[in-house]
């Protein structure tokens, strides 16, 4: 077993590097450290939107991950650079053997966001899924009340614009991703656990080890608010408080004093009673749809009542909360179809999301700019081993679409395994459902998707990877032939 870090030392003459500063994770401890006074640089060969916001904010990119970028943070400066990575940063990478060889510190993300975590009051948002959603929802309902948090989060927060805030406040709102088991290394004020499923399987070879993970974030915790409906933490993990959307129940497991219950669920959104402890404490308007995402909106208000703030100050700001980017991200309109890009992976998110979709078209109420009549799903699959592992679950649960479209399959650096592929996935699929087409390429999906879809149609578009390129790409296509 290896010894553990040393404590991180971050003096505000320090500079900071990231390798790789482009990644979601990254480009937000980059800005936070860059919004309070800090010299950061970082690198990354793709120019977008997330290193020209880093720019604004007076970070120093560099394009290329070369020896030579390590030389250039070096000079002219009093205090040795501290170089941060992520697992997604390989040994190999020029850019951090340059860095071992001039011997400066190299930390890992988690380590600089277990710094800042520990720093002030924290929350820290842990689970399978939701997290982001979840996280998002925290820190906007904060702001909304003048609590001015700063806010780690794995998606753009529609409030902030931006993936980051450095806030006067003094609570911290975090995401605590368990993918690569890095959120062990967190000890927050509160850490909230949406749910546990089994995902990741290149890092956890069962559901065990991945509970094992979370019951270690779990007792670093100062304070632990879990979900009472997920069966994996009721019957795996202790916490002091817990939250349910379900009736209240009479078994032995733990009581839930968090409640939403709903009272009108449609397309447009949830209408639910809020209860504490017993006691109604008034009724509340979400405007997202979704058993989920009511759930991840019942967590939310938990963790700011635990904080302290009252109800009827959160109830005014759940009226106008919108979800992080990437999540049910409604793009515009093309040619008649509405197209919503969404980040579901997993293939309980993407029941849950073809779910939501279908609440839509059925109950003849949309959040979206109007009421579609069918949902196309696109979706990319991530990762080999996810695939693999998931390979029944994700025809089952693509089979909540009228037409599934299959992109090629994003390998994110993993090998290909033999007989795992898109093609594969559609041809179990087809057994279940008899509408699905495999597209060649990403840049064939656009006319593929015009193709097998019409005016009125939700195209859905799911998946972790670049797949969220279709909408650019669609604006290249020409207009499909009318139907």
């Amino acid at each position: 077993m290896s010894s553990p870090s040393p404590t991180l030392s971050l003096p505000n003459q320090r500079p900071v590097h990231f390798i790789g500063v482009g990644g979601i994770g990254m480009s937000a401890l980059a800005g936070i450290l860059a919004d309070r006074g800090f010299d950061v640089s970082g690198s990354d060969p793709k120019e977008g939107p997330i290193s020209q916001g880093l720019r604004g904010r007076g970070v120093r990119i560099f394009r290329e991950q070369t020896a030579g970028t390590i030389d250039a943070i070096r000079s002219g400066v009093s205090l040795a650079p501290l170089v941060v990575v992520s697992t997604a940063v390989p040994e190999t990478n020029p850019e951090l053997q340059a860095a071992r060889r001039a011997g400066l510190e190299i930390r890992h993300r988690s380590e600089l966001l277990a710094w800042l975590i520990e720093g002030q009051r924290s929350i820290a948002v842990a689970g399978s899924h939701g997290k982001t959603t979840t996280s998002t929802l925290i820190a906007t309902l904060l702001a909304a009340v003048d609590r001015d948090p700063t806010a780690v989060i794995g998606g753009v927060v529609p409030a902030f614009g931006s993936n980051a805030r450095s806030g006067r406040g003094d609570l911290l709102v975090a995401e605590a991703d368990e993918s690569d088991g890095s959120l062990v290394k967190f000890h927050p004020s509160l850490g909230l656990i949406t749910n546990l499923e089994l995902d990741h399987t290149d890092h956890y070879p069962d559901l065990e080890s991945l509970v094992a993970t979370m019951r270690r974030f779990a007792g670093n915790c100062r304070t632990v608010l879990a979900n009472r409906d997920c069966a994996v933490l009721r019957e795996s993990l202790r916490a002091q408080h817990w939250w349910s959307i379900e009736p209240a129940v009479t078994d032995d497991g733990p009581t839930a004093q968090f409640r939403a219950i709903p009272v009108a669920m449609d397309g447009a959104g949830t209408t639910a009673d809020y209860i504490e402890e017993g006691v109604p404490m008034g009724r509340f308007q979400l405007p997202m749809a979704g058993r989920h995402n009511l759930s991840n909106a019942l967590g939310a208000i938990a963790a700011c009542r635990l904080m302290g703030i009252p109800f009827a100050d959160l109830s005014q700001a759940l009226a106008d909360l919108e979800p992080p980017g990437r999540r049910f991200d409604c793009r515009g309109e093309w040619q008649g179809r509405l197209v919503v890009d969404d980040y579901a992976h997993h293939p309980s998110e993407v029941e849950a999301t073809l779910a939501m979709a279908r609440l839509m078209v059925e109950s003849g109420r949309s959040s979206l700019p109007w009421v579609p009549q069918r949902v196309v799903a696109v979706f990319q699959p991530h990762r080999y081993s996810r695939t693999a592992d998931f390979m029944e679950r994700f025809a089952q649960s693509l089979t909540g679409a009228d037409t599934v479209l299959l992109a090629p399959l994003y390998s994110a650096g993993e090998a290909p395994i033999a007989g795992v592929s898109s093609e594969a996935l559609a041809t179990r699929l087809r057994e279940l459902h008899g509408s699905v087409e495999v597209s060649a390429t990403l840049e064939d999906l656009a006319e593929v998707a015009a193709r097998n879809s019409r005016e009125g149609d939700l195209l859905l578009v799911m998946g972790a990877g670049d797949v969220n390129r279709l909408w650019d790409l669609l604006a290249r296509t020409p207009s499909p032939a009318a139907s």
